[in-house]
């Protein structure tokens, strides 16, 4: 894994997509996302994101949308190519 790959879901661009690599959250909050499908190693693909307001991302065939605080603690590593 290429450390200099991972960045915070927030400076990922629309129609890029990554791998979710770690979290860093409280046990409440990774329990949320865990259910709704953000696991290490799961896809995402982001929908929206506009530099402000929520996101959109696809993550396991469903679209959920993040407040950015929240996206900007789950680090994900880019796709290259």
């Amino acid at each position: 894994m290429d450390h200099t790959n991972i960045v915070s879901l927030t400076e990922l661009s629309v129609d890029h997509c990554a791998t979710i690599s770690a979290f860093h959250i409280g046990a409440i909050e990774a329990t949320r996302l865990v259910s709704l499908g953000f696991t290490p190693g799961a896809r995402v693909s982001m929908s929206q994101n506009y530099g402000r307001g929520p996101l959109i991302v696809t993550v396991r065939g469903t679209r959920v949308a993040l407040g950015r605080l929240e996206a900007a603690k789950i680090f994900v590593e880019r796709t290259l190519g």
